[in-house]
């Protein structure tokens, strides 16, 4: 599979607005334009229970992905929480195995966090068990939605190296997403806690521009 560079004169990157915690922040996200929502199953302060998640997905629009995000989950949760939800795909965000990720294969993205180049050498193992990949900032004290960046240069080169589509994350935001695609050409990015009043708790003018920064860096460069 050929990895989907961007800029592409017939595309734009795909947009994940992660952390998604209410049904209106869902329905709100959507109505702004994004292409998909992730639900945090971790541990986090953005953290949805599965009767929360269930009520956030059934009031969404049809054609809006719904990402899942785990971190080193058992195969026996991930089963019960992608039957109750009907999960679009699921991000693991830990130290998930390769066979792990091959067994809910194909509808796994799988994240890694980004301290030098050296940590694109770790994902070749996976490139057949999933979908795509995650890239976000490296961090000791947390798994994801740190609101830093990282050295996007080490994210184009996996944009040219990984055979599966790159996500790019880390502390994206309305100010610096258009840096981000000019400098690592993902196929997707995704944001969070850029995008945050407080954890959780998004800020749709935020929001709102992000989303509209995209299209029209998009839409200029289709000019």
């Amino acid at each position: 599979m050929k990895h989907l560079t961007y800029p592409a004169k017939t595309s734009r990157p795909r947009i994940k607005i992660c952390g998604i915690t209410t049904r209106e922040q869902a329905t709100a996200v959507a109505a702004a334009g994004a292409d998909a929502i992730g639900l945090v199953f971790a541990k986090s302060p953005r953290q949805v229970t599965v009767r929360q998640a269930m009520e956030i997905i059934s009031d969404l629009p049809p054609l809006v992905q719904t990402v899942g995000v785990f971190v080193d989950p058992s195969p026996e949760e991930l089963s019960e929480i992608m039957a109750s939800c009907q999960l679009d795909l699921i991000q693991m965000h830990g130290n998930e195995s390769v066979e792990l990720c091959a067994k809910f294969a194909p509808r796994v993205i799988k994240a890694h966090r980004i301290r030098n180049r050296d940590d694109i050498n770790t994902l070749d193992r996976y490139q057949q068990a999933v979908r795509g990949f995650l890239l976000d900032t490296w961090a000791p004290e947390a798994s994801g939605g740190t609101g830093k960046t990282f050295d996007w240069s080490i994210a184009a080169h996996a944009c040219r190296r990984l055979t599966r589509p790159v996500i790019l994350a880390g502390g994206l935001t309305p100010d610096n997403v258009i840096s981000a695609i000019r400098a690592a050409g993902p196929w997707g990015i995704d944001a969070s806690s850029g995008l945050e009043d407080a954890p959780g708790i998004k800020n749709m003018k935020k929001v709102e521009a992000f989303i509209q920064a995209v299209r029209s860096y998009h839409e200029q460069d289709n000019d």
